[in-house]
């Protein structure tokens, strides 16, 4: 039998749209109380207020990951509104495409700046909360490309497999407290990070949908505290 997660707490970091908003939402109505972190106020705003719709309590923090110290006092925040976390959705990403050479330096390093130093703040942060309850999710969204490269996503592909080895080697270390390191590498998804801001609904029914991301996570986090999935790659079934 699996474990209910009714009552736990998670911290959500992109959680202001895509993926991050969809899994937030998708906790309240399984009563999981959230805390979301984003860069834009008025999108948490209102994801907040979805959440509060479904009878928990939702927190959130304007917070640029890629910054240390916005970080930690983003993650303080939350502790103090909330509690201590049980669940870290480590989402926030940004991706950067072109051509090796094409590429801005300066975008290049951003990439890695969010998606790897960010995702290590935000777990820094929240860690010790976790290893003081010894029990913990730490869930992170990769992607396919942080398994295969692809051209024209040098900077992303980068950041992504750095991802990977990060937490597989915080796997190894943090399984001793009873706390599970996941990885998900889905292919496209349809986001705004992908489609821009008025996406083709049609095209969007291809590829899977950040609802379809929430629904396998929170399956995963409610597998009995003795298992759980390592990595997993998700994939459309028809996207041509």
């Amino acid at each position: 039998m699996g474990q209910d997660i009714q009552g736990k707490i998670a911290y959500i970091t992109g959680a202001g749209s895509g993926i991050g908003r969809a899994t937030a939402l998708e906790l309240a109505k399984e009563g999981v109380h959230v805390g979301l972190i984003a860069r834009t106020e008025s999108k948490l705003k209102i994801v907040a207020g979805e959440a509060e719709a479904k009878g928990v309590a939702a927190k959130y923090a304007v917070c640029d990951i890629a910054d240390m110290e916005e970080t930690s006092q983003a993650i303080d925040k939350l502790q103090q509104g909330l509690g201590s976390a049980d669940i870290i959705i480590n989402n926030a990403g940004i991706g950067r495409h072109g051509n090796f050479l094409e590429i801005d330096p300066k975008d290049w390093k951003r990439t890695v700046e969010v998606n790897v130093f960010g995702t290590y703040h935000v777990t820094r942060a929240v860690l010790p909360q976790m290893i003081e309850k010894n029990q913990g999710d730490i869930m992170n969204i990769s992607s396919s490309n942080g398994l295969k490269g692809t051209a024209g996503s040098t900077s992303y592909s980068a950041s992504k497999f750095a991802l990977q080895g990060m937490m597989e080697a915080l796997m190894q270390e943090v399984r001793r407290h009873n706390i599970r390191v996941s990885t998900l590498n889905p292919s496209m998804v349809a986001t705004e990070m992908v489609f821009g801001d008025s996406p083709d609904k049609n095209d969007q029914e291809k590829f899977m949908q950040p609802e379809d991301l929430a629904e396998y996570m929170i399956s995963q986090l409610k597998l009995h505290q003795r298992i759980f999935i390592k990595q997993s790659l998700q994939w459309a079934t028809n996207p041509f």
